[in-house]
């Protein structure tokens, strides 16, 4: 395809347009775009571009917003990754806040506490919390504000309250009985009054602004900005917050596993570990460059364009098949060590890969071998099989939203957000973890740890083992796209594995398709479950694919005839995309963002 991507859809589109108008325009501006999973977080990003601040200035006062405004899917002491490249420089370029397993982490310590798995809840299953340090070193390196102007939406929203989401009612209900009987210090925190806070209802979070506040304090008198916000990651990673974290965990408490155990966590992990820029990794497609799911796309460059609509029978069973093959290669082959992704990606392997897209769906796990023999794979556990284990209740996986237990574990809770300026600077976004439901709250300081490990396995021969200083492979794919050397887009989703998936469709319908990203946005989603799931208890569901129903009845009978175990999730129910773009040759920015779930939004001018 040769207009740029951003290009509205035309009228020799190739690919199925929903019907009717979109559910919201697609934005368009010449001044900036911003784009979020909560309004407010949106409305907090476009009024410091309004006063002045840049791409990296909004997004970090937008991301401690999502920690206030969605504590049901993020938090300070969960992670972050995010993709940026800058006015200067088009470059791609990682901002690095997933933080690596503690020292004491092992899996001999583990075993010993009775665990064939990393639980799914509690302090065992917490990395070292970097997403703090990631956003105060995108700040203090690419920003311009001071900390305290950043930090000051945040604040006021912390102290002074805001209407709690439907959700995070319904989330916090959810797990009340844990809080109750287990987690008092989060009871104490999300239940105040003795019981879940009613939809609407102001709530506040006065311990957190006053660590906020702590984090101003420590630079003030220091230097020049730069040195101010370093003052305050030191202050983060040595001061009050690291210590109070240090000393609870200690105490055991209840995990998913039914056990009290005590966390391993210590202050000398929480105060070695940064967050860092990355090289981004990317791979052509179409003509455009971007690190969202490099293995599907890179099967799928191998088709022509009308056999890519996911609307189609045949569209989506292709895409279905590639992704399988993809998220095999994920599972068997991605950590933390020595990974050779030009191997993977290589244009001859995939062409190889590709032939074993077939006609019919597959129910087998197919990684690559890249070795002299296959490589180790990871447990194959079905969702019956591990009912019967443990006497738990069966999950298909039918819904786009996170799914939580009464114990709190969860299939994936995440936010995003996307900011591009009028100079050029541009960031996409994925902040996670440390959501309310994932830990007992730290007393104090206003948020819980957050469970990344549990993407980790207890078997050393495999790439994504529990080792001590590595980092679990994450479901965090905030994506760049970018056009002759240009950024030229920024999108991602929530959705833990299926983040990859849903952005896979609509990348496909914007940059193959030619629809407006609204209309991409919009259109009806899928995904497969024929991987093991990255969160607890790490099931699979060989054959699966999740669809909306505005597939259509041709459309899911033709997926069910090739052998697709078919669940239907409703008419509105996966992706919870947002994205901004720009044209570099006219200045013009444009927004989207998704509506299911009447959460996020998109704002610009």
């Amino acid at each position: 395809m040769s207009a740029d991507p951003t290009t509205p859809a035309g009228p020799t589109t190739p690919f199925v347009v929903p019907p009717g108008p979109t559910t919201r325009p697609t934005l368009e501006g010449t001044f900036g775009m911003t784009a979020s999973t909560h309004w407010i977080a949106t409305a907090c990003m476009q009024s410091v571009l309004e006063r002045g601040g840049n791409a990296f200035d909004a997004a970090t006062a937008g991301a401690f917003v999502l920690h206030v405004v969605e504590p049901h899917l993020n938090g300070p002491g969960g992670d972050m990754t995010a993709i940026l490249a800058t006015a200067e420089d088009p470059e791609p370029v990682v901002v690095m806040g997933q933080g690596p397993a503690p020292s004491g982490a092992t899996i001999e310590h583990y075993r010993a506490e009775g665990l064939d798995a990393v639980p799914g809840t509690g302090a065992l299953a917490a990395a070292v919390p970097l997403a703090v340090d990631a956003w105060l070193l995108l700040l203090e390196e690419k920003g311009t504000w001071e900390l305290a102007d950043v930090l000051a939406a945040a604040i006021g929203y912390a102290e002074d309250g805001h209407p709690v989401l439907e959700r995070v009612s319904a989330q916090i209900a959810a797990v009340a009985q844990t809080f109750t009987e287990h987690w008092p210090s989060s009871a104490a925190l999300w239940m105040p009054d003795g019981a879940p806070p009613e939809p609407g209802q102001i709530i506040r979070n006065p311990e957190y602004a006053a660590v906020l506040r702590d984090l101003i304090e420590a630079g003030e008198g220091t230097g020049d900005r730069r040195a101010r916000i370093a003052a305050a990651r030191e202050r983060w990673r040595t001061g009050p917050v690291a210590r109070a974290i240090a000393e609870f965990v200690r105490t055991p408490h209840r995990h998913s596993d039914g056990a009290d155990h005590a966390g391993v966590l210590t202050a000398a992990d929480l105060a070695g570990a940064v967050a860092r820029f990355e090289p981004a990794v990317t791979g052509d497609f179409r003509g455009c460059q971007g690190p969202a799911l490099l293995g599907a796309l890179g099967l799928l460059e191998g088709f022509e364009d009308h056999e890519l609509d996911p609307s189609t029978e045949a569209g989506a069973h292709r895409i279905l098949e590639a992704l399988k093959l993809a998220l095999a290669d994920r599972d068997a082959h991605f950590g933390d060590r020595g990974l050779d992704l030009g191997r993977l990606l290589c244009p001859e392997h995939l062409a190889e890969r590709r032939t074993l897209i077939g006609d019919a769906a597959c129910h087998e796990f197919r990684p690559s071998v890249l070795g002299d023999g296959p490589a180790p794979l990871p447990p194959l556990l079905t969702e019956d099989e591990h009912a019967r284990r443990t006497g738990g209740a069966v999950d298909h996986g039918g819904s786009g939203e996170p799914t939580v237990r009464p114990t709190g574990e969860a299939r994936g809770d995440t936010c995003h957000l996307d900011v591009v300026d009028r100079w050029g600077n541009i960031i996409s976004a994925t902040p996670s973890g440390g959501w309310l439901q994932s830990s007992p709250a730290v007393p104090g300081i206003g948020f819980c740890l957050g469970t990344r490990l549990q993407m980790t396995w207890l078997d050393e021969s495999l790439p994504t083992a529990l080792r001590p200083g590595e980092r679990p492979r994450t479901t965090l794919t905030p994506t760049l796209v970018l056009r002759d050397g240009e950024p030229v887009m920024a999108c991602g989703s929530p959705g833990g594995d299926q983040q990859d998936q849903w952005q896979l469709m609509f990348l496909l319908r914007v940059l193959v398709g030619g629809l407006t990203l609204q209309e991409a946005i919009d259109a009806p989603s899928l995904h497969t479950l024929s991987m093991p799931g990255s969160f607890w208890p790490r099931t699979w569901s060989p054959g699966r694919a999740v669809v909306e129903d505005r597939l259509g009845e041709e459309v899911i009978a033709g997926l069910e005839a090739r052998g697709h175990e078919v669940v239907r999730a409703g008419d509105w129910a996966l992706g919870r995309l947002s994205c901004v773009a720009r044209e570099p040759g006219t200045g013009i920015l444009r927004a989207a963002a998704n509506s299911r779930g009447a959460q996020g939004y998109a704002a610009g001018r």
